[in-house]
Formats: C-alpha cells, sequence, structure tokens
C-alpha cells in the first residue's frame, strides 16, 4: 500500500493519529469514505482528516 496521504484526528474508534486514504468523497452532510492501513473502513466527516505532512515528497 502506498503512503496515506491523510491523518484521522479525532478520536473515535480508537483511530486518532492514524494515517488513511479516501475512497469515497460525497458532498452530502461534507461525508467520506476511508480506509485505514490495516484495511479498516468507516463513514466519517472530512472534518476529522488533516494532510499527512509525512506522505508528501
Amino acid at each position: 500500500m502506498s503512503a496515506l496521504p491523510y491523518i484521522y484526528r479525532w478520536d473515535r474508534q480508537g483511530r486518532k493519529g492514524q494515517p488513511c486514504e479516501v475512497l469515497i468523497r460525497a458532498k452530502v452532510m461534507n461525508s467520506c469514505l476511508v480506509r485505514f492501513a490495516d484495511g479498516y473502513t468507516m463513514v466519517t466527516s472530512r472534518n476529522a482528516l488533516m494532510k499527512n505532512k509525512e506522505a508528501t515528497p
């Protein structure tokens, strides 16, 4: 798996601070489907994400 471009910043389901990638973005309710490095997926707000500075060259 390539470098994950986002960090999950909310403390939900024990995932705070973990890198993730966005699979699907929706305009409705500012939501998105994210996948973490271990394969776990969840629907969350896009406000819960921030750029992963380590993933960008």
